[in-house]
């Protein structure tokens, strides 16, 4: 059986969409998501959530959605976790990667396979090259180079997945509010740019890979943006036909980029 974990944002309502059979859905208190939760567990309790999920039979686990380090409490530790709290306080001073990598290590060590959104809804990545009527110019992909070269940069400190780039220049760059919050915030100055989304380099891509969508697609329109660049087999989509729509009514174009070597 397969449990999804679901944190907030509208991945989790597209995965659930794309599976044939209603998975066992649980949420981390504190992070609502857009469906409705079976089970609603905290960090704290997780040995006895884990204890929860075996006795139902799930055998399969993937983490959809946005989920941030909550801030535990030392007293509401259970005696199912105490033996977690070491690998569970190690994990969460290493920063969200590294707080995931723990977490995984957790469920695996426990017999649970962690599988990947991608891997239930494969549909969700996009097929490489321009999706678009409109292509990028020599110039935009001299900017798709410089953006990855950033992203790789932000990921390695662990500081987000995606930046805007105009004329081989970073003008925007993403944190903890997300790809929407920066292309909001960009609106004066991203005029002819590109935007650029990729996976961090080294994350555990069964879990946090980026993620765009017709809102993305609208707010970079309104940014005045040239168009959006993303890492084939790096980004899932939602929406891909509406993104696409989005896109070609603006005149700018959706580049599906195979990955640089370095």
């Amino acid at each position: 059986m397969l449990a999804l974990i679901a944190g907030t944002g509208d991945l989790p309502r597209a995965v659930l969409a794309a599976l044939p059979d209603r998975p066992l859905i649980c949420a981390l208190e504190g992070f609502e998501p857009s469906v409705t939760p079976d089970i609603t567990f905290r960090l704290e309790r997780l040995g006895s959530f884990l204890r929860a999920l075996e006795t139902r039979g799930v055998t399969r686990i993937c983490m959809v959605g946005s989920v941030r380090r909550p801030a535990l409490q030392v007293w509401a530790f259970d005696l199912a976790t105490l033996r977690l709290v070491p690998t569970i306080l190690r994990s969460i001073r290493k920063g969200d990667d590294g707080a995931l990598r723990g977490f995984i290590a957790v469920l695996e060590a426990r017999g649970f396979a962690v599988v990947a959104a991608q891997d239930v809804a494969p549909d969700l990545l996009p097929p490489a090259g321009v999706l678009t009527r409109a292509h990028p110019a020599p110039y935009h992909v001299h900017d798709a180079s410089v953006g990855q070269g950033q992203v790789a940069l932000m990921g390695e400190a662990d500081l987000g997945q995606a930046c805007v780039v105009r004329d081989g220049r970073i003008i925007a760059t993403e944190d903890e509010g997300g790809t929407d919050a920066m292309l909001i915030g960009a609106r004066d100055i991203a005029v002819g740019a590109v935007l650029f989304k990729a996976p961090k380099p080294r994350q555990d891509r069964r879990a946090d890979l980026p993620v765009i969508g017709v809102r993305t697609a609208m707010d970079a329109a309104a940014a005045g943006l040239a168009g959006i660049v993303i890492e084939a087999g790096g980004v899932m989509v939602l929406d891909l036909a509406g993104v696409i729509d989005v896109l070609d009514d603006q005149g700018m174009f959706l580049w599906v980029r195979p990955k640089e070597a370095a």
